[in-house]
């Protein structure tokens, strides 16, 4: 390992100490110390299948903006709250989907009836079948 990042990685640290209140952050031993060091270099927590980052610089603007979009795996262990939301959000994502499907299910059945000229209502019609028509 160079100076260079040997130096990066103490900085981090101290940055991570410098925001603390300075009685805790003396209150940490060199093997504390180290074990952040060592926690700090490690980055496997920032794996991701897909890690987007774009950064726009707008001119004449002090400011820039960032954007960030991570997809992965979730490693980190659940909260109670964080799993019961997950599971609601599942079943309501499932439940959606599964009126969609039942939605067109029933336009295709309706197709296939209206193709074999099956008229169970005469004189009525919801019109799919003849804006159906119109795009072939």
């Amino acid at each position: 390992m160079t100076r260079r990042k040997s130096l990066d990685k103490n900085a981090a640290v101290n940055q991570l100490l410098g925001k603390m209140d300075k009685s805790v952050a003396d209150s940490f031993s060199y093997q504390q110390r180290k074990a952040l060091q060592k926690i700090i270099s490690s980055r496997d927590w920032q794996k991701h299948n897909l890690d987007f980052r774009p950064t726009l610089a707008l001119p004449f603007l002090p400011w820039s903006f960032y954007m960030v979009f991570l997809f992965g795996v979730n490693r980190r262990e659940l909260l109670p709250a964080e799993r019961f939301m997950a599971a609601t959000m599942f079943l309501g994502i499932l439940f959606v989907m599964g009126l969609f499907l039942i939605g067109c299910g029933f336009v295709l059945i309706y197709l296939l009836k209206s193709w074999l000229g099956i008229d169970l209502f005469p004189n009525e019609s919801l019109g799919i079948w003849d804006e159906f028509k119109s795009l072939f």
